[in-house]
């Protein structure tokens, strides 16, 4: 019966104008259709709910429940409908959450066209990944894209685009580096909690590097950070100041020869970013679209 709401409708206007044949008049049915949906109703439940008086209607006990029950979902399907209209009238925004190279870096160049792609306004959340997977599964969010596999059940990760991570530096140095060079530098680091660290700290114990040997001249939380930091750094220092970052982030700096990129030897630091939504939301127009101009994005 709740998915029919229309009876309950026919209940209420019936309490409201306390007359069956008033009603039908608001409601525009005939005074026996609303008897019928009265019954229906008591039927159902398998009780009475109203009892006609010469001077009106009156409710039972169980119809008093009922009354509030049906005014409860009343005022509920009338929130959904505005929020309806919202969608219909363009008046939504479609909130997009990302990790920090993705959010600064990658997302903005596309944020226009899927803007314009689902003729609405779009917000861009940025934070770890596992704030932005918290954000996603509190519904903070539309669509998260990151770049730590934090895997989750009730969400759906799509493998997106590949990213490697490099060594740089403003200073020009090596294309290919040994092990035992990278104690030549100085070095400014992610934090512990980023997937940057983490998946760095992995390639260095493969290579038997101890981090504890580096000389770190700091820690820092972005990568934009990171990057001012080196960019500002003395171009004539001895030992360079060296990072190690996603090529996205410092693309168009290497691209104007005003930072220096390379490789550990024999090592490829790479990874996948993931798009990822919830699987209530798997058929959900505006994420399909999304999802789907993100997964056309073959090469960036």
């Amino acid at each position: 019966m709740l998915k029919d709401f229309a009876k309950l409708q026919t209940f209420l206007m019936v309490i409201k104008e306390k007359s069956f044949s008033k009603a039908s008049a608001k409601l525009g049915i005939s005074q026996p259709a609303v008897t019928q949906q009265i019954k229906f109703i008591e039927d159902y439940l398998d009780t009475k709910i109203v009892d006609r008086k010469k001077n009106g209607i009156v409710l039972t006990k169980e119809g008093e429940d009922l009354f509030r029950i049906a005014t409860k979902l009343e005022k509920s399907i009338q929130s959904s409908e505005k929020d309806l209209l919202k969608i219909i009238n363009k008046e939504f925004t479609f909130v997009m959450g990302s990790s920090f190279a993705i959010g600064n870096y990658v997302l903005p160049n596309y944020l226009g066209e899927i803007k314009k792609r689902i003729g609405n306004e779009v917000f861009m959340n940025v934070d770890v990944s596992s704030n932005i997977i918290d954000d996603l599964e509190n519904k903070k969010i539309d669509v998260a894209l990151i770049e730590s596999p934090i895997f989750r059940d009730g969400i759906v990760y799509r493998e997106w685009v590949e990213d490697e991570l490099v060594v740089f530096s403003n200073q020009a140095i090596k294309k290919n580096l040994n092990p035992d060079d990278l104690a030549n530098f100085d070095w400014i680091c992610r934090d512990e909690k980023s997937h940057t660290h983490k998946l760095t700290a992995e390639v260095f114990d493969e290579i038997n590097v101890e981090t504890s040997c580096l000389n770190v001249f700091g820690v820092l939380t972005s990568p934009t950070s990171i990057k001012e930091a080196i960019l500002h750094a003395d171009k004539t220092s001895k030992r360079p100041l060296v990072s190690i970052m996603s090529r996205h982030v410092i693309k168009s700096e290497l691209e104007s020869g005003m930072l220096y990129e390379a490789k550990l030897k024999n090592q490829k630091i790479s990874r996948h970013f993931y798009i990822a939504y919830l699987k209530e939301r798997k058929h959900d127009a505006f994420v399909d679209n999304v999802v789907n101009f993100l997964l056309s994005l073959n090469k960036i």
